[in-house]
């Protein structure tokens, strides 16, 4: 079956881009267009492969097909690099990964590899329970993740695992823990989360004090910098990598761990295609052995 590009293009378009008016305009056409191609495309494969929805968003055959798409321009990338012997070619890849994996260990193991194989990186931050569903999408070729068992056609490595602590400053556990992290304490003192699919500070007081989510006040404070800064500053508490914290010396009003005895370890996991251009193949081997090195 041969596949006619200018439809798989429309297709791509759409499905990244999220409408026929955007995927249009990038490609140059009107929306009509864009749509009767996406069309001969399914009747040719037999199924639907977008949900006409705001936003579009592709089908099961759709993410399966936008995966293929996305591995053959990778693979054709470098090939074409290859044969032309041009060093200087770049090669584009997309990754998902959470905020803390960004802020703490990937750049410090990737920097080196990145800056000699000329990757240029497409990076979506998202929390570590839901980057898999991007790769699922075919959005990314390669993401990191809290889910253990790899999706078909594609393989899974275990990188470490990131500890967190429970922080505070000084002075915020002075306010709202005078007689430490009890369940009617934590019932009034305000947590900062990175946003509403944070799950870890959430997941731990319901686990340790019974309390579930909504049962206390929430800041969110996306990104590390961000709420790393918010902890310090007094506006709540949160769970922290601990990687972070011998970086950290404020003696004006230091930061302490509300549950010394009860850290949260996180194991983090390396999902990408089984088949993979050899620039991404090497991103994978330096991820996996770099990782492995820096988390516990």
């Amino acid at each position: 079956m041969n596949l006619d590009p200018r439809q798989t293009d429309a297709f791509q378009a759409v499905a990244e881009l999220g409408s026929f008016e955007r995927a249009a305009a990038k490609l140059r056409l009107t929306p009509s267009a864009v749509s009767q191609r996406v069309r001969v495309l399914e009747t040719t494969l037999g199924a639907a492969l977008v949900l006409r929805s705001r936003p579009c968003r592709p089908t099961q055959t759709g993410q399966r097909l936008l995966q293929f798409l996305r591995r053959a321009q990778l693979l054709q990338a470098d090939l074409e690099a290859d044969l032309l012997h041009a060093e200087g070619t770049s090669l584009h890849v997309s990754v998902a990964l959470n905020s803390d994996s960004l802020g703490t260990w990937f750049f410090p193991a990737l920097a080196s590899l990145l800056i000699k194989e000329r990757i240029i990186l497409d990076l979506i931050v998202e929390d570590q329970d839901h980057t898999y569903s991007l790769l699922e999408s075919g959005m990314v070729a390669g993401c990191v993740s809290t889910v253990e068992k790899p999706m078909r056609g594609c393989s899974v490595a275990k990188l470490g695992t990131m500890r967190y602590r429970l922080m505070a400053s000084a002075s915020f556990r002075k306010r709202w823990f005078p007689k430490g992290l009890t369940r009617e304490a934590a019932r009034h003192a305000p947590v900062i989360a990175y946003t509403r699919k944070d799950m870890l500070q959430s997941s731990f007081l319901l686990s340790r004090l019974g309390l579930s989510e909504g049962a206390y006040p929430c800041h969110y404070v996306p990104g590390i910098e961000a709420h790393f800064a918010a902890v310090r500053h007094g506006l709540g508490y949160a769970m922290v990598p601990e990687w972070l914290l011998s970086s950290i010396d404020d003696e004006r009003d230091p930061l302490v761990d509300l549950a010394q005895r009860h850290p949260t370890d996180v194991a983090l996991y390396w999902h990408t295609w089984n088949v993979q251009a050899p620039r991404m193949e090497r991103m994978s081997r330096q991820i996996v052995e770099a990782t492995r090195k820096i988390l516990s």
